[in-house]
């Protein structure tokens, strides 16, 4: 599958319909994704970047159905991570000498994965490559997400190639996102965000102003994963700027796991008391046992503040809490408010142990945790009730 762009300007990538996770298991990607791959032809050629090593061999295949490979004379790699370059090592047998554009940090990353000494010609921000009636100008986008990465414009025909930035994991075979559902394509971007970006906020709202004041005229959003942005394609970057300070909504999200259902119930009941303090806030209570660990940091990030809990096993938690901790952790939110809760039978460290990793997150502790004896009766659910009351003052 190949479709033209602009004249002259063709995705040549691949859409990945049965991927379910990425980055391992790290993320999951419930509606696909894509590995785009762009082709410019002008009086020079240039290709930008490839696709996951797994498809190498379709993609090459279907790449010489466009083109004689001979006839690329360069190699754009936007970032070296391997769903971007895992086809270049099949492709670089077929055109050995080819330069290949990329960052300084660009060529570390390259040659630290397949070992090989190509043709590499290092580029920093401002640097230009004359393509005959149009020049594609490089621009460095150091970690967002990694210290390789960069974007490059393309003149006359005013495309952004983003890389990772404004990306989605979503498949489709309607590539433009005025043709796709726009709330599930939003739902993926936000995802994506939250999930890879976020850690890099500081970094995003730096990054777009520098852009910005290029003054360089944007018609299209070509990134490396999901939907084209050709329809208002700056409404993503002006999302993106929102995201980068510190994002919130109206919401609170309660996490748990639970042995034996008291902290279930306690749960529920600290929800309880949350609704009957505010029902204008948006509450949300998540299982981490049961619950999509990446759908979990999105809705994290959407909180003003959230509440973990756990009973206490083994004078710790249970793993599913230590998990969505430490990716809380890595997230690097900011301006979020925080609690713990839990229940125990003997030893009840808990909560203690949660609010140390909340703080470590960088989370405000607003209120000392919750915790309570055993399965909770009816004295023991008001209780927590009257904690969720009292969260809500603190906020």
């Amino acid at each position: 599958m190949s479709f033209k762009i602009t004249d002259g300007v063709k995705w040549v990538g691949k859409i990945d319909w049965e991927l379910r996770t990425f980055h391992g298991e790290e993320l999951s990607t419930h509606r696909g994704t894509s590995y785009n791959s762009y082709l410019i032809q002008d009086e020079k050629t240039v290709l930008i970047d490839t696709s996951w090593k797994p498809f190498a061999k379709e993609f090459i295949e279907n790449l010489k159905k466009e083109i004689d490979l001979k006839e690329i004379d360069y190699i754009v790699a936007n970032h070296g991570e391997v769903d971007h370059s895992g086809a270049l090592p099949d492709l670089m047998k077929e055109i050995p000498n080819t330069p290949i554009y990329c960052t300084k940090n660009g060529v570390k990353s390259l040659k630290g994965q397949y070992h090989q000494d190509w043709n590499f010609v290092e580029v920093k921000t401002g640097d230009k490559l004359d393509l005959g009636s149009k020049e594609l100008t490089f621009i460095e986008a150091r970690m967002l997400h990694w210290p390789d990465s960069m974007f490059c414009y393309l003149s006359e025909d005013n495309i952004l190639f983003s890389n990772d930035a404004f990306g989605q994991h979503y498949a489709s075979e309607q590539m433009y996102n005025d043709l796709v559902d726009e709330c599930e394509l939003y739902q993926e971007a936000m995802k994506y965000y939250a999930n890879i970006v976020n850690p890099f906020s500081k970094l995003v709202e730096k990054k777009i102003n520098e852009i910005l004041e290029l003054k360089l005229p944007v018609n299209i959003i070509c990134p490396s994963h999901g939907i084209i942005w050709r329809d208002s394609p700056l409404q993503i970057v002006e999302t993106y700027m929102e995201w980068a300070k510190d994002y919130q909504e109206d919401q609170i999200t309660l996490i748990y796991d639970t042995m034996w259902e008291g902290t279930k119930r306690t749960a529920e009941a600290i929800t309880e008391g949350i609704h009957e303090a505010d029902n204008n806030t948006t509450v949300k209570l998540i299982n981490s046992a049961k619950t999509d660990k990446s759908d979990i940091i999105t809705e994290v990030f959407k909180s003003k503040a959230i509440l973990v809990g756990s009973p206490t096993i083994n004078k710790g938690i249970l793993y599913s809490i230590a998990g969505i901790l430490e990716l809380i952790k890595g997230a690097g939110f900011k301006n979020k408010k925080a609690t713990a809760f839990g229940r125990y039978g003997w030893s009840g460290e808990s909560t203690d142990i949660i609010t140390e990793e909340l703080k470590d997150a960088g989370f405000e502790v607003v209120l000392e945790g919750f915790k309570e004896l055993w399965h909770p009766d009816e004295e023991g659910l008001q209780k927590a009730r009257e904690f969720g009351k009292e969260f809500c003052k603190n906020l």
